[in-house]
């Protein structure tokens, strides 16, 4: 019975795997190079909402046409996720690539969303 209970829960969502979609030439960033390209800077992206990553971890997101902000803290995990842990307890990671001279930010759907230069 116990062994059939641990294959449950390790089949569980909470072990899932992010279906980002990593093109064959999607670049990841290393942590050092993505910690300095975020930290302390804004990320606007083509639909002019910005993410902007603070140096002491504080993180926002003002969505476009005055539509609000979201706040929460980020951090960069091990396998250079960009995780979000918002103040209403959601959270969610993300991972930036470059492509080219373009830098995209590619969400656990497998979405992908240009960064402005």
């Amino acid at each position: 019975m116990r062994q059939i209970l641990l294959a449950v829960l390790l089949a569980g969502p909470a072990f899932a795997q992010p279906a980002y979609d990593l093109r064959d030439d999607d670049v990841r960033f290393d942590i050092a190079a993505l910690t300095e390209r975020l930290s302390g800077n804004t990320v606007t992206f083509f639909d002019d909402g910005q993410s902007e990553y603070y140096t002491d971890g504080r993180y926002t997101y003002t969505y476009a046409n005055d539509g609000g902000t979201a706040y929460g803290y980020w951090r960069i995990e091990s396998d250079t996720q960009v995780c979000i842990d918002y103040v209403n307890g959601f959270s969610r990671c993300d991972l930036y690539v470059t492509n080219g001279d373009r830098m995209i930010l590619l969400d656990e759907r497998g979405e992908r969303y240009p960064v402005r230069p």
